[in-house]
């Protein structure tokens, strides 16, 4: 990740955050002999242990494909982002951009056996199905329990402990008030660029920044 101190995200619980709200993530490995292995799996915040831990599972065989667990890994959570147009800036000279929030999470996974796989499935499930009016769970009968045990086996859980993080939000915090205000709001308008989700995440950060400056 290119090295941009006036973005980097440092704080432990806002990168947490990152991933909570945006569980889709890239899980790059190196493997040798092979090159770069990369997969893509939804991943959980485990507030069990003590530090900076997310569980996943992945399908097989891609445990194989990547060697889960010889070595240190990277997953790659993305949150908001987008293109910003230097005419919404009304100022010159400009030049386009694009805006965006990543985190890198390094570490080496520890594989789960298959009661604790079958366990981060379930918070997974309840995770993404609560926010239904009928959630769909894992354990709603015996006969779905008993398919969910079946076809654990076709999974490999792990636990990555972060090691160590890099974080970057590039949100225009080098522009002055008024113009993030015009992007914030072009980023709303209806229109081929409109992302609130990008708009919000600035609106946020701004009043975060004016509050610190006070």
């Amino acid at each position: 990740m290119r090295h941009a101190p006036d973005y980097a995200l440092t704080d432990l619980d806002a990168v947490r955050e990152l991933v909570r709200e945006n569980p889709w993530a890239t899980l790059v490995s190196h493997v040798p002999g092979r090159g770069l292995v990369a997969s893509h799996y939804p991943v959980l915040v485990d507030d069990a242990g003590d530090g900076f831990s997310i569980v996943s599972h992945v399908g097989r065989p891609d445990e194989a494909l990547h060697e889960l667990g010889a070595h240190e890994v990277m997953v790659v959570v993305s949150g908001p982002s987008g293109y910003v147009s230097p005419g919404w800036y009304d100022v010159s000279p400009a030049v386009p951009t694009w805006n965006f929030v990543v985190a890198h999470l390094y570490g080496t996974p520890e594989l789960l056996s298959d009661d604790e796989n079958l366990a981060v499935l379930d918070r997974l499930v309840t995770h993404f199905e609560a926010p239904l009016p009928n959630p769909f769970l894992m354990h709603r009968s015996l006969e779905n329990t008993a398919y969910a045990e079946r076809i654990v086996h076709g999974t490999v859980g792990f636990r990555l402990p972060v090691a160590r993080f890099e974080a970057k939000q590039k949100l225009s915090q080098d522009k002055p008030a008024a113009v993030v205000d015009r992007i914030v709001a072009a980023l709303c308008a209806p229109g081929p660029y409109e992302n609130p989700a990008l708009a919000g995440r600035m609106d946020t950060i701004r009043q975060r920044e004016e509050r610190e400056e006070r």
